[in-house]
């Protein structure tokens, strides 16, 4: 069959190739049905990545966050019309003891191999999670950054001494809201606090124990573990509070993308015989985790909704560029695309 891929070539241009692809064989054929915007397809569409990674990944179809339904599967095990969130990490080996994510020759999509932005999407049946029948597609369609939260929850739940009784976030954006409310969700008993610097976007976090502003937080609070959430500049003012405040023994989980080194306070992260735990994308047992975890903690899905900011019908290329020219200009939440080219 012909499949249409519309594949960023440069800074705000796409173009449609036209790819012939066999239905023969085991992949099962997803027809993507909503995806949602990551930061990381902005600096490709901005151009801001950098030349070096422009001129070596592009053209390349843009979006690793989407959902989709079965269209074939020539094997049967999956109905046609079933609903699926789609993993973009496509692992190549596997290693007894480096997870799938952290592969070095895994392909990951829509960074150097072709995101779901096409008529239809060949994938193994092990990069496809059922989704609930009762599911939000909209907050579904950005499962792939909750699998962030829930990868690096894992991580540390392996990793973290066991007194767990204060935790604290800082970054007041998208990933550090699902933190929190997967933290408060996993934690119930656990005080957790959010440390930002934008009122209305604090106010967002109505489910956390404490909302502090990062210049106000008082000098004797101290937390058992700190997660930082913040990326860019801000990772290195976020990762100095939490040596300051975290508990000897603690473990400070980063999460948040700096394009920049960042100085970090060695000497008080050997004094207080802190841990670093770096996490970085996910694999399909945090998707199905994250699926288990919606079904297990309704709320959270109701909760996931106030992110849904703007959310476009997408039928032709013009669509697709208003769409990421929208997001470039909000300020809160994730921008969705309801894919119906």
């Amino acid at each position: 069959m012909i499949n249409q891929v519309y594949r960023l070539v440069s800074p705000r241009q796409f173009e449609v190739t036209y790819k012939d692809k066999s239905i023969v064989g085991e992949e099962v054929v997803i027809r993507p049905t909503h995806m949602s915007i990551c930061a990381a397809d902005q600096r490709y569409y901005t151009g801001t990545r950098g030349k070096k990674a422009m001129r070596e990944k592009l053209p390349m179809a843009l979006i690793h966050e989407g959902v989709g339904e079965v269209v074939f599967d020539p094997t049967g095990k999956l109905s046609v019309g079933t609903k699926v969130v789609m993993v973009p990490n496509t692992p190549t080996e596997t290693d007894s003891v480096i997870a799938e994510n952290y592969l070095r020759s895994s392909q990951f999509r829509s960074s150097g191999y072709d995101g779901f932005m096409q008529d239809y999407v060949f994938m193994k049946h092990d990069r496809l999670v059922i989704l609930p029948e009762d599911m939000d597609m909209d907050v579904a369609a950005f499962t792939e950054l909750v699998t962030i939260t829930v990868h690096a929850l894992s991580r540390f739940e392996k990793k973290a001494h066991i007194r767990r009784d204060t935790f604290g976030v800082w970054g007041d954006g998208n990933l550090g809201f699902i933190t929190c409310l997967f933290l408060k969700k996993l934690y119930p008993e656990s005080t957790v606090y959010i440390f930002g610097k934008t009122d209305y976007k604090m106010n967002h976090f109505s489910f956390v124990d404490q909302a502090i502003k990062i210049d106000e937080i008082p000098d004797d609070l101290t937390i058992d573990h700190g997660i930082e959430c913040a990326g860019g500049k801000g990772s290195q003012y976020a990762i100095d509070q939490i040596i300051d405040h975290i508990n000897p023994e603690g473990t400070i989980s980063l999460l948040g993308v700096s394009e920049y080194p960042v100085e970090i306070n060695t000497r008080m992260v050997l004094e207080k015989g802190l841990t670093l735990l770096g996490s970085s994308r996910s694999g399909t047992p945090d998707f199905q985790r994250a699926i288990d975890i919606y079904e297990e903690h309704p709320s959270i899905v109701d909760y996931l909704g106030t992110l849904v900011g703007n959310v476009h019908n997408v039928r032709n290329q013009h669509d697709i560029i208003e769409t990421f020219e929208s997001d470039l200009s909000s300020s809160w939440g994730k921008t969705v695309m309801r894919w119906m080219i």
